[in-house]
């Protein structure tokens, strides 16, 4: 065991974790000859094309060092915010961090924050400066802000290139020297903490393990704690490019098992296994996960409802941090409501639906979760407009705040001031951090930023502010339910809650929006917008109309009158029957309203 490394690669979104993965497991030789393609652990087709790691990889290398042979396990980790649980994951099944920082870009806000997860777990933290081949590279500069955030010693910081392969052996002999072996008894009770899992159509489900304690072999009668089920392990082995069975695997070991479970409910991420007849108890570790975001998810055709269930169970499988529960709309039909941890994330999901099981969905307006207080004292939590209780029990509604982190060049603080201030933001503080870097920290309403926040931020700035936040508190809000009713009738999947000093010209923009995007019927169809029983905007889609006066040509003008009192009644009579088509776009339409 105390050849055995386990180690997690941490960084900014776009630092170059996954180039550098690549040079490790080519230095190794873990991977070689037609395997060798850039990016090898980025297995997902949206992976490739996006240039972003979205699920975490573990991979096992064998390495020598001085005449010893050790065994290290690599996770490969997401950088971007909405993946934050991954890293999470991640971390728990580690002893020590490479913390990549990028030459040219310096430490940005999602290093901090997933350097703050690793420190919280006591991993040994190995600062490398990547991308030091570029022209642009500034590698002091870039060592003197890892030293001010890590107090380390400047010998300590390795200079490395993700593209040459500069400084991959100074890297692979610093984990072995640095991280510490696994602790933990190869002869205690069995414990082994599941840190993912995925489906596969013809063996069932896989989980992935890190053994803390104890022995697992091949054929041994084991049992899931939290679900208490029990079952054979028919297949255990070790995670290299592709699964390798083995025998036995002792403490300190990354592996997988495959029992042949076919129902997803069954595998829980941060479960212990155990053994059936020398039980151990359950290993403490893994927070329940927040969704930050919500939205509801619908089938197009309504008798896809269960395949869409079984489809959301496997995503659930291979991404924790999903979360759904079943849910109606009046316009909609049966779906899910679902939570997802930022609009990258919910995309994401939209996309793997679409590519790996070909499901078609109507996604609507996302939202976040209020506190709503009835006069009574009691409250509830509401995650979609349609939920909340009458305007009259109500007593106060509170809506979550986010302590939010932006890091930036001096010369972009304006108009990221004047962005996060009409997003109704407080500034905290304001720290300089080195040289022309600065630190904000705002409090934002989390409902603000749920929508366009991201990408206004990263286009007036040029990409040069990096954006981190974690869930503050609750704060007392004047918020208000806008209702859209077309023909006076109301739709709920448009409906929003929004601040009262908002409301009004959000509405009209609603308003305009459906306008443009409705197409005309038969009969006029008024758009309104409403607060309650009071209108507060309003626009009206004009009928298509036939030219019923074209076959009189001269004669009484009550010929004339005639024809368009018919048509007049008839345009009555279906207004009363006849139901508002809104295409797909309407119900997006709300993302891009500016």
């Amino acid at each position: 065991m105390k050849n055995i490394r386990n180690f997690c690669i941490i960084a900014h979104i776009d630092h170059g974790k996954s180039t550098l993965a690549d040079r490790l497991l080519e230095y190794t030789n873990t991977v070689a000859g037609k395997d060798l393609q850039s990016q090898v652990l980025d297995d997902m087709d949206l992976e490739r094309e996006r240039g972003i790691t979205i699920k975490s990889h573990a991979i096992q290398m064998n390495y020598a060092l001085d005449g010893t042979d050790y065994v290290l396990n690599l996770i490969d980790t997401p950088g971007h915010v909405d993946f934050s649980y991954e890293v999470s994951r991640s971390i728990a099944a580690c002893e020590g961090a490479l913390l990549i920082v990028d030459a040219t870009q310096g430490i940005q806000a999602q290093t901090i924050s997933n350097l703050y997860m690793a420190i919280d777990s006591d991993l040994e933290i190995i600062p490398v400066i990547n991308k030091v081949d570029l022209e642009s590279a500034k590698p002091d500069e870039v060592e003197d802000q890892i030293v001010d955030l890590l107090g380390c010693k400047r010998e300590e910081i390795i200079r490395a290139s993700g593209k040459t392969g500069e400084g991959v052996p100074e890297i692979l002999e610093a984990i072995v020297k640095r991280v510490p072996a696994p602790t933990g008894d190869p002869d205690a009770p069995l414990q082994a903490l599941i840190f993912d899992s995925v489906f596969n159509p013809f063996r069932g489900i896989i989980a992935y393990f890190k053994i803390v304690n104890g022995t697992i072999r091949k054929d041994d009668f084991v049992k899931f704690v939290s679900t208490g089920k029990e079952y054979h392990a028919d297949e255990i082995g070790v995670l290299k490019l592709d699964l390798v069975p083995r025998q036995e695997l002792s403490a300190g070991n990354v592996g997988y098992i495959i029992s042949g479970i076919k129902t997803s409910k069954e595998v829980k991420v941060g479960d212990t296994i155990t053994h059936v007849q020398r039980p151990a108890a359950a290993i403490s570790g893994f927070e329940e996960v927040k969704p930050m975001v919500f939205a509801g998810v619908y089938p197009i055709e309504a008798e896809d409802f269960e395949n869409l269930r079984s489809s959301l169970e496997k995503l659930q499988l291979n991404d924790a941090s999903l979360t759904f529960q079943p849910e109606s709309s009046m316009a909609l039909g049966f779906g899910f409501r679902c939570g997802f941890l930022g609009l990258l994330h919910m995309e994401i999901i939209q996309e793997r639906l679409s590519r790996e099981f070909n499901m078609d969905v109507i996604t609507t307006v996302p939202n976040v979760s209020y506190k709503v207080y009835d006069k009574k004292g009691n409250v509830s939590e509401v995650h979609n407009p349609s939920g909340l209780p009458d305007i009259t029990l109500i007593d106060h509604i509170e809506e979550p705040y986010i302590r939010s982190s932006i890091i930036t060049t001096t010369d972009f603080i304006g108009p990221i001031m004047t962005l996060c201030l009409g997003k109704r933001g407080e500034l905290i503080k304001q720290e300089f951090i080195s040289g022309n870097r600065v630190e904000l920290t705002f409090d934002i309403p989390l409902g603000e930023i749920v929508i366009d926040f991201y990408d206004k931020l990263k286009s007036i700035s040029k990409g040069y502010a990096s954006f981190d936040y974690h869930l503050h508190d609750f704060r007392d809000s004047k918020l208000v339910k806008l209702d859209m009713l077309l023909n006076g009738e109301s739709v709920d999947a448009l409906s929003t809650l929004t601040h009262a000093d908002n409301a009004v010209a959000f509405g009209r923009k609603m308003c305009e929006k459906l306008k443009e995007l409705i197409p005309r019927h038969q009969f006029d169809i008024a758009i309104q917008a409403a607060i309650g029983a009071k209108i507060i905007a309003r626009e009206t889609i004009k009928a298509v109309r036939k030219d019923v006066t074209a076959k009189c040509y001269g004669g009484d003008v009550s010929r004339k009158r005639k024809l368009l009192e018919k048509q007049k009644a008839g345009k009555k009579r279906m207004k009363q029957i006849g139901s508002v088509q809104v295409p797909q776009k309407a119900f997006l339409a709300v993302l891009k309203l500016d």
